[in-house]
């Protein structure tokens, strides 16, 4: 066996080295193609991977833009493990989901995305995000911004933070990946501008005669920072419920979607406003953002500056004068040099940690309004978010500085009484009345028992005017009160009228002129009944007779 193997190795040897030197090249250039091949092969069905760093928010509202850019409901496939989307962690700290991009046929992938979230801008999470941007992963990356309409007095103030947040953690980033931002920069700066792609994968067209891209203009791309930023606000519904409880007008929606593009264009950002039932133009937005183009179907990205609840600013399209169309007497120039003094700011700011106006107040309302105001006088002069929150007031700090200012007679606010004191007060004058009145009245009508009953009738009559006026009123809207008793119409108040007359007579003294005419009115009143008796006696027999 060892020779057979000596001789075998001798051979080989052997004839490698008298004459195949040309076989072992043509084996060396077939085994180059086919792992070419295979690297191509493979390389053409790797996934494109795309991150998006997701800031602010809470999580239901980062499980909502996960889920209106995953698009559950347009996924069919008969794979039902495939169709199963990834849990989304976000409760902790720094969180991660992702979700495959399909084409518009819902059968080729396009890329896959992974989404990292973050709701509290805290300096201690500065060090979670910096390995998340690589000189690999940086040109591949787009930071998403979430705010809500339900607070919009909040938006600057947050935004700063955010900004602040993330420039803390670019400034420590390599020299490598510095110089992967500033290529990424300068190739956003061209997209839209000529000599470059606009979001929607179509090539720009040249706005200059020698086709070279224009400049940005006045306030453009200022503070770029490295990466593309786009933000978006949530919950665009909530603008009827502030119409509705705060009397926001036209012109408040207005101020915040100039104040929002003005900063925002500092930085080259794109802005869209979202509501959760109505669809959007949010995963265009955000996978054009990030490369991501369909090769079926092209969705082109289009502005939208006039619905109020479905705005849409693409990067790269808007401008100054953009701005200042949108509403008259806007400086737009102060708000935007004004931002430079807000990114100045120390990282923390002092008096917030991004969401400084979550805090409960402690103590009285004047301590919470105290502390307010000096949270202002520490912001620098000219601040945006000054001039914003002075624009777009919390009407929560409104009340509370109601409550806490002190009240004068010039003022118009009153202090409402507790409401039991109120009533013990009512109460104390209800007895006094009641009192008075048994006084006055009281005595009368307790000497009145013995008085004649006609007597008495016209001593209450005396003493309450409102009695008889009263009774004629009664008396004249339901009219007489009639009778037949026995054939004979007979009147309620002239017989009970008799009766009275009848009893005046016989307690009149025999004699008197009184008692005469008593007798006069008894022999006139046998005189009317037998009158009355024959007239109805009469009147039925005609009825009989018809």
């Amino acid at each position: 066996m060892a020779g057979n193997t000596n001789r075998y190795s001798s051979y080989t040897t052997a004839s490698v080295g008298s004459g195949s030197d040309g076989k072992n090249g043509e084996k060396a250039e077939k085994k180059d193609l086919w792992s070419s091949m295979l690297d191509g092969v493979a390389s053409a069905k790797r996934l494109p991977e795309k991150n998006i760093i997701l800031l602010g928010g809470t999580v239901d509202s980062q499980r909502e833009f996960f889920e209106s850019l995953s698009n559950n409901e347009l996924r069919r496939t008969l794979d039902r493990n495939a169709s199963r989307m990834p849990p989304v962690a976000n409760s902790f700290a720094l969180g991660y989901t992702y979700y495959d991009v399909l084409d518009a046929d819902q059968e080729d992938t396009l890329a896959r995305i992974s989404l990292y979230t973050l709701t509290n801008p805290s300096p201690s999470f500065a060090s979670l995000l910096k390995p998340l941007l690589t000189p690999q992963t940086i040109p591949n990356t787009l930071i998403v911004i979430l705010l809500d309409w339900s607070q919009p007095w909040k938006w600057m103030r947050q935004l700063r933070e955010w900004i602040l947040l993330l420039r803390t953690v670019l400034i420590s980033l390599s020299h490598e990946c510095m110089a992967a931002m500033e290529e990424v920069m300068l190739s956003w700066r061209d997209r839209g501008r000529g000599g470059g792609t606009n979001l929607d994968g179509t090539t720009a067209l040249p706005v200059a005669d020698d086709g070279v891209a224009l400049p940005p203009g006045p306030g453009e791309w200022e503070d770029a920072l490295g990466i593309p930023l786009c933000v978006v606000a949530q919950n665009a519904e909530k603008m009827e419920y502030l119409e509705k409880t705060q009397s926001w007008k036209e012109e408040e929606f207005d101020v915040v979607l100039q104040f929002m593009r003005t900063v925002l264009l500092r930085h080259g950002a794109s802005l869209i406003y979202t509501t959760p039932s109505l669809p959007s133009q949010l995963p265009s937005l955000i996978h054009s953002s990030l490369g991501i183009h369909s090769l079926l179907k092209k969705q082109p990205l289009k502005h939208n500056v006039i619905d109020r609840d479905k705005i849409v600013v693409p990067p790269n399209w808007d401008s100054w004068g953009k701005i200042r169309v949108l509403r008259e007497g806007f400086d737009v120039e102060r708000v935007s040099n004004a931002w430079t003094a807000d990114l100045d700011q120390p990282f923390p700011h002092p008096q917030s940690n991004g969401n400084t106006s979550n805090r409960e107040p402690n103590g009285e309302s004047g301590e919470a309004v105290h502390d307010q105001e000096e949270e202002d006088d520490e912001e620098p002069q000219g601040s945006t978010v000054r001039l914003y929150e002075l624009s777009v007031q919390d009407p929560t700090m409104d009340a509370l500085q109601l409550a806490g200012r002190d009240t004068h007679s010039t003022e118009l606010e009153v202090k409402s009484e507790d409401t039991q004191a109120f009533l013990g007060k009512q109460l104390k004058q209800l007895e006094t009345f009641k009192k008075q009145h048994d006084e006055t009245f009281g005595q009368d009508f307790g000497s009145s028992r013995n008085k004649p009953f006609k007597k008495i009738e016209e001593d209450e009559g005396a003493l309450d005017p409102y009695t008889r006026p009263t009774e004629a009123k009664v008396l004249e809207h339901i009219g007489p009160v009639q009778f037949n008793m026995g054939g004979i119409q007979v009147d309620a108040d002239d017989m009970v009228q008799r009766l009275k007359d009848r009893q005046a007579y016989g307690t009149s003294e025999p004699g008197s002129p009184t008692d005469e005419v008593g007798a006069e009115a008894n022999a006139q009143m046998d005189t009317e009944n037998l009158q009355a008796f024959f007239q109805g006696l009469m009147n039925r027999k005609s009825g009989t007779g018809k």
